[in-house]
C-alpha cells in the first residue's frame, strides 16, 4: 500500500484501487461549514420534548426511547398530573404508571425505570435531578445519551454530545465519523464541534434529519449541505 498527500487529502492505492480520506484539518473545516450552514438553517433548533423542570425532561426522555418526541410529548401532559414530582413518582403503582404511558411502547420496562429513577432521586439527591454526568448515568434507565440530554438542555452543561438514531445516521453520511457505536461516534464530533456547540449540534442533526435528510427518502435536492456531503446524491 502507498500513500502520497493531495491538497487536504491522503490518497491510499493498494492495487488497482483508491481511497480517499480527508487530513484532520480538512474534516475540521468541513465540519465547521456544515455546522455554520445548518445553524443559519435552523436557527431556532431546540429539543423537541416538552418540559418545564428538569425531572420533567428526565422522565420525558425516558420514555422517548423507540418513540417519538411526538408521541412522548401527547403523553407527558396526563403523566406529570398523575406523577408531578420524583416523589410522587417514586412510591407509585407500576401499574398505573404502566397505564399512563403504555402508548410510548416497552411501558413495563419503562415504567420500572421511571419508578427506579424517581427512588433513586428522592433516596441520594433528595428528590432533585444532579447537575453531574457520573451522578446521573447511575439512576436507573439512564445511560449516556439521556445524561447529555438533561444537562445539555435542562442544565445548559456540556459534557458531550447526544448520539441518537438520527446523529448516527447523519454523522456517518457526511462521513464525520466512520465509527459504530454512539460512543465512537460522539468522540469524533466532540473533537469536530466547539464544546460551545455540544448541545446545539445534536439539535441542528436532528431536525435536519427529521425535515430533509429523511431515512429513505432523503431530500438531497434541497439539502443545504449537500455540496459538503460526501453521500449527496445529486442529479
Amino acid at each position: 500500500m502507498t500513500e502520497r498527500r493531495k491538497g487536504g487529502r491522503t490518497e491510499r492505492r493498494k492495487g488497482g484501487s483508491r481511497a480517499v480520506r480527508e487530513s484532520r484539518e480538512a474534516l475540521r473545516a468541513r465540519a465547521a461549514a456544515i455546522l455554520a450552514e445548518l445553524k443559519a438553517e435552523y436557527p431556532d433548533a431546540h429539543c423537541e420534548l416538552d418540559y418545564r423542570t428538569p425531572y420533567e425532561l428526565l422522565a420525558a426522555t425516558i420514555l422517548s426511547a423507540q418513540c417519538t418526541d411526538v408521541r412522548v410529548n401527547l403523553v407527558t401532559p396526563a403523566f406529570f398530573v398523575c406523577f408531578p414530582s420524583p416523589r410522587m413518582l417514586a412510591v407509585a403503582d407500576r401499574a398505573d404508571v404502566e397505564t399512563v404511558i403504555r402508548s410510548t411502547g416497552f411501558f413495563r420496562n419503562k415504567a420500572k425505570s421511571l419508578i427506579g429513577m424517581a427512588q433513586a432521586l428522592v433516596e441520594r439527591h433528595g428528590g432533585e435531578v444532579p447537575r453531574e454526568m457520573d451522578a446521573l448515568r447511575r439512576l436507573p434507565g439512564v445511560g449516556r445519551k439521556t445524561a447529555n440530554v438533561v444537562l445539555g438542555n435542562a442544565y445548559g452543561v456540556n459534557e458531550g454530545i447526544t448520539v441518537d438514531t438520527h446523529v448516527t445516521r447523519l454523522a456517518r453520511l457526511l462521513k464525520l465519523s466512520r465509527r459504530k457505536t454512539p460512543e465512537q461516534i460522539e468522540r469524533d464530533l466532540m473533537a469536530l464541534v466547539p464544546r460551545e456547540d455540544w448541545a446545539l449540534v445534536s439539535h441542528l442533526l436532528i431536525w435536519h434529519g427529521r425535515r430533509v435528510c429523511i431515512a429513505r427518502r432523503p431530500r438531497c435536492g434541497s439539502c443545504v449541505v449537500s455540496a459538503l456531503c460526501p453521500s449527496a446524491k445529486l442529479p
